[in-house]
């Protein structure tokens, strides 16, 4: 059996530098809050619970003098507006490219136009990227765009972990819909390249593994980009759901995981479908 890991698999620069700073805040202080969990992975979670990282509800729960971590995702500017009020110690973990998205979100809407972010709905990063702005509208699939008003001019945003093919269709449907229409491409590149390595893995492998949690918008949009080309195509958290009737009859194997997977949890994933192999030729 060969066994496949696509290049850019896992965690994407944004995610690993705002864990990397999580654990450095807590060796440095002893420990970090954070408004939410910091990705959407539970391994991840629960390691950096364990060295000290822990989850609060509001600023009011962060102790006096202690630091706080403001996300890879993005936050609310009412957030940062009350940091500072409160004059905390706040780490910005936000990825670079999202902040880039906030910028560019601005720049549509000094220029007047209706602005349009394409995202999940409830999403942490979508309703940063929406805050930046007033009255912006999110829209999450075409069935969605179809519903929309015409309007005469307005300025389009997408979520940085979208499928370029649901962009794609919204923009088409949207182009209908607006007469002055001005669309930034905020995709981000390690995004696009993991979503065309899978589409790649999928058309030429037996079987197409995604490793990611189910609370992760982005290992799920991953794992249905990977079943439109390969029916026999699953998503697992961690090595334990992998079962041995997927892996029979075989030849390659594909493995691709979401930005918020680490890189341990690729490796037990691989190392148990090569003892998965070993049962099935004995």
């Amino acid at each position: 059996m060969k066994i496949i890991v696509a290049k850019d698999a896992g965690y994407c620069f944004g995610v690993r530098d705002a864990v990397n700073m999580a654990y450095d805040a807590t060796e440095k202080y002893g420990s970090v809050y954070m408004l939410g969990d910091i990705v959407h992975n539970e391994r991840v979670v629960k390691d950096l619970a364990n060295s000290g990282a822990k989850v609060v509800e509001t600023l009011d729960d962060v102790p006096n003098d202690s630091p706080v971590l403001f996300r890879a995702h993005g936050t609310v500017n009412e957030l940062w507006e009350e940091s500072k009020q409160k004059n905390m110690n706040v780490i910005d973990a936000t990825c670079p490219l999202v902040h880039e998205i906030h910028r560019e979100i601005k720049k549509l809407a000094e220029k007047k136009r209706k602005i349009i972010v394409i995202g999940d709905h409830g999403h942490d990063e979508v309703v940063a990227i929406a805050n930046q702005v007033d009255n912006a509208v999110i829209i999450s699939s075409p069935e969605e765009a179809r519903q929309m008003k015409k309007w005469r001019k307005a300025g389009v945003v997408s979520q940085s972990t979208q499928t370029i093919e649901n962009v794609q269709e919204i923009m088409n449907i949207l182009m209908t819909k607006v007469f002055d229409l001005h669309f930034v491409n905020t995709i981000c590149f390690p995004t696009k390249r993991n979503q065309e390595q899978i589409k790649m893995l999928a058309d030429t492998s037996d079987v197409m593994i995604i490793i990611g949690s189910f609370t992760s918008a982005n290992s799920k949009r991953l794992t249905q980009l990977a079943l439109e080309k390969n029916k026999n195509s699953f998503q697992v958290t961690c090595a334990d759901d992998l079962k041995k009737e997927w892996f029979e009859n075989i030849r390659q194997v594909g493995i691709s995981a979401g930005a918020s997977t680490p890189d341990e949890l690729i490796e037990e994933v691989k190392e148990k479908i090569l003892n998965i192999n070993e049962e099935i030729l004995d």
